[in-house]
């Protein structure tokens, strides 16, 4: 029955090639739309990580749910034995400490609200890849009054490289201070929002702004972001106490979250509409044929096959039908995957963004194992009704159609 299948659909070339057809593209557009909603989590991830959260951060226990209003009360006080701890873990890169401040930064001539964040330069340097410097340098050890300022911020406050800005801040004690830098350059990151407010100063001059040798946060740098829960678990479970709290990048990362369940959404909504599009035109086509050799499967039936190898023999012929087209639809579908990845695909910034990107289609295994799933699923389901009709056509009035 199966070499009868094979030899049956392609006895109406044309019909079975634009069928095929259907099939193949059908698989070749939920690839290429597959691998490129892959790329954007992706790149959104890794922009995310390497601007500003990298995999995992450490904080006081309690500091994620109280910290906002009150952070100088949820402060680690020895971040060098926790550095030790963390660092020793083999897929740990990088361990980095900070210190978050608000205040006002005031250039002579006005004054603007700011976030700021002391850093090391060297550290955060290696991590922050995403960070563009579009003024000026990046901040070095060696720049103890230095600042970065967020692009945001300096087209607010008109300054350039070079300038000096005064940072008044709130001291852990609750008095005033203040400090002068010297800004040394510009940067932006993935976010416009962080820009638009933020300033980055070195750990030891934040330190020294609120009057603290503690700090916020101890920032985890990984080599591979896929162990970021193994390595969170490990570090939660063997090397930090009760007192302190970690979190996952993903946990501390509300837009992309948001933004990667919304493009999820679609992307079912567009694999359903694919599947329903093959579906229809299969059951055309699949009508069109069984209809027309409804004297052949009387003929078959006079001649002792059962109803149910003749449902059988039409379900054969369309299983194999989205063998072959999904089949071709993922060698081109890869083929034109590949070849597009290599010129990329020049994309405007994305919301709340400054930062354009070049996107590639990814070719992700589980994606066109589902593409190949879907052509062969449609094709099936498409030939279930003809064939359960054609084959309780009564033999008699079956046999009328090859007259």
């Amino acid at each position: 029955m199966l070499s009868i299948a094979l030899h049956n659909i392609f006895r109406h070339k044309a019909r079975t090639l634009l069928t095929l057809a259907v099939i193949a593209f059908s698989v070749v557009g939920l690839i290429l739309t597959g691998g490129f909603v892959e790329d954007v989590f992706i790149q959104l991830r890794e922009a995310t990580i390497h601007s500003q959260l990298g995999h995992l951060q450490v904080y006081r226990s309690g500091y994620t749910d109280r910290g906002r209003r009150d952070p100088y009360q949820y402060m680690i006080d020895e971040s060098g034995k926790i550095h030790d701890k963390i660092i020793t873990h083999p897929h740990v890169s990088d361990v980095l400490l900070r210190v978050k401040f608000s205040g006002l930064a005031n250039n002579g001539r006005a004054d603007l609200s700011i976030i700021g964040e002391g850093i090391q330069p060297d550290k955060e340097a290696r991590l922050g890849t995403v960070i563009n410097i579009t003024g000026g340098r990046q901040l070095e050890v060696t720049d103890t009054y230095g600042i970065l300022v967020g692009q945001g911020v300096a087209r607010a406050l008109q300054i350039q490289p070079g300038d000096y800005l005064t940072l008044l801040v709130s001291t852990t004690d609750g008095a005033l201070n203040s400090l002068e830098f010297e800004v040394i350059g510009i940067f932006r990151t993935f976010a416009r929002d962080y820009d638009n407010r933020a300033v980055r100063i070195t750990l030891k001059a934040a330190q020294e702004l609120v009057d603290t040798s503690a700090i916020h946060s101890v920032v985890v740098s990984l080599d591979d972001t896929q162990l970021t829960d193994s390595v969170a678990e490990y570090l939660d479970r063997a090397v930090l106490s009760s007192e302190f709290e970690i979190k996952t990048w993903y946990e501390l990362a509300d837009f992309y979250t948001k933004a990667v369940d919304l493009y999820r959404r679609q992307f079912a909504v567009l694999q359903f509409i694919i599947l329903l599009m093959v579906l229809l035109s299969v059951v055309n086509s699949v009508n069109m044929a069984v209809y027309e050799r409804v004297g052949e499967f009387g003929t078959m039936m006079a001649l002792g096959n059962r109803r149910a190898e003749i449902t059988g023999l039409v379900i054969k012929e369309n299983i194999l039908l989205g063998l072959i087209g999904s089949g071709a639809g993922v060698i081109f579908g890869v083929v034109l995957a590949w070849a597009i990845s290599g010129i990329g695909i020049e994309m405007p910034p994305p919301p709340n963004s400054d930062m354009g990107y070049t996107a590639h289609i990814r070719i992700v295994p589980r994606m066109v194992i589902m593409a190949f799933g879907v052509g062969v699923l449609a094709t099936f389901l498409a030939s279930l009704y003809p064939a359960y009709r054609v084959a309780r056509i009564p033999v008699a009035e079956a046999l009328r159609n090859n007259v």
